[in-house]
């Protein structure tokens, strides 16, 4: 990595995959100096004949339908639950969220670290009808591989590239599997902006060094970034603050807050698994207290079952719980002025993605329907 510190510092300031300090936390900001060529081959290897010249890139037709979205309201981005490997998983999420969301977040998740490839996985996803906001990795890929990414989800037409330099092969489910960082995020995004794509990146705010991380997006937005996701950071004030800090310093990016989507024990435990998490205080307790109450009172007669497909019993009470709470954060996120939309993020049991895919797409219904009345923004 050229670009650091990543979002992975823990918050004593170590590596989240070594046992010493983050190499960056006394480094100054790395200013962007450009995307360099690979080192030059060693004088005793012969050098390759010249490749084919490329191609003019072919710009990305659904990064002009999401600008242009933009420009008129702010958006409802969600994280993608279908099951890795699985084109009837895939199709049947993308169906039950197209109706309530703008886009889906389509990563590598960590827990199962094979998956389609990122441009098969979009065309799978936008043939029902649904945007993609495509998340690629540095991890997997060489420069060589993410070129050809890029070029193919231009012709895909996803939304948006998502660059993150990605977890190490270290943590997650697959220790076995080489990591690559041929690239940073920093650098991806550089590539990935001369693609014809719109650009995300991410910053952690409340991930050390936390004074530097405003300084850093703008280093970023030079290499082409145009959109900031920012990972869970402690609520609205936080999320302001970060804005306020990045303006000063003459940002003029958009922000994507991440917002925490709770509706079951499991999507909890998955979001407590997260690398650096900061919740609102007493967001995730009121979740579960709240929907605790709410079975007891069924239990007694006394309540509506609101449940969604698939849910009854206990876990009826967290989701309702759980996608209030979302709604109401989104509300407070989308007041800050910068932000252009939020991130519906989580994730459920893998054998329950289709729920929490129906879950992400009432709390994007309920969030739409007050940006399609102009309010909430």
């Amino acid at each position: 990595m050229e670009y650091g510190p990543c979002g992975g510092v823990e918050f004593d300031g170590g590596c989240e995959v070594a046992a010493h300090p983050c190499v960056f936390l006394e480094t100054p900001t790395v200013g962007w100096h450009g995307l360099v060529a690979a080192s030059e081959p060693d004088d005793a290897i012969a050098r390759p004949a010249a490749a084919d010249p490329l191609p003019v890139p072919v710009a990305s037709a659904g990064a002009a339908r999401m600008r242009a979205l933009l420009a008129t309201r702010a958006v409802v981005v969600a994280d993608f639950p279908a099951a890795a490997l699985d084109a009837g998983s895939i199709a049947a999420c993308a169906e039950a969220m197209a109706p309530g969301v703008d886009a889906v977040l389509a990563g590598d998740s960590g827990a199962a670290r094979v998956q389609f490839p990122p441009a098969y996985r979009a065309h799978l996803i936008q043939s029902a009808g649904l945007a993609v906001w495509t998340g690629l990795n540095c991890r997997d890929r060489n420069r060589v591989a993410l070129e050809g990414e890029l070029a193919a989800l231009a012709h895909v037409g996803v939304a948006g590239i998502h660059s993150v330099t990605g977890d190490h092969t270290l943590t997650g489910s697959r220790p076995d599997a080489a990591p690559v960082f041929d690239l940073d995020s920093t650098e991806l995004a550089a590539l990935a902006a001369r693609a014809g794509h719109l650009v995300s990146v991410a910053e952690a705010p409340a991930t050390p060094p936390v004074d530097r991380r405003a300084a850093r997006l703008l280093e970023k937005e030079r290499a082409g970034a145009e959109i900031c996701f920012v990972n869970h950071s402690g609520g609205v004030e936080p999320v302001r603050a970060f804005v306020a800090a990045t303006r000063a310093l003459g940002s003029r990016a958009g922000f994507i807050p991440c917002v925490p989507v709770v509706i079951d024990r499991e999507s909890a435990e998955l979001l407590l698994s997260f690398t650096t998490l900061v919740l609102p205080e007493g967001y995730l307790e009121g979740i579960l207290a709240a929907g605790a109450g709410a079975a007891a009172g069924r239990d007694d007669g006394s309540g509506p079952d609101e449940s969604g497909p698939g849910e009854s019993g206990p876990d009826a009470g967290v989701r309702e719980a759980g996608i209030a709470a979302a709604v109401e954060l989104s509300r407070g996120f989308l007041a800050i002025d910068g932000v252009v939309g939020i991130n519906l993020s989580g994730g459920g049991a893998p054998d329950r993605a289709l729920e929490f895919a129906h879950a992400l797409a009432e709390i994007g219904r309920r969030i739409r329907t007050n940006l399609d009345h102009g309010s909430g923004t």
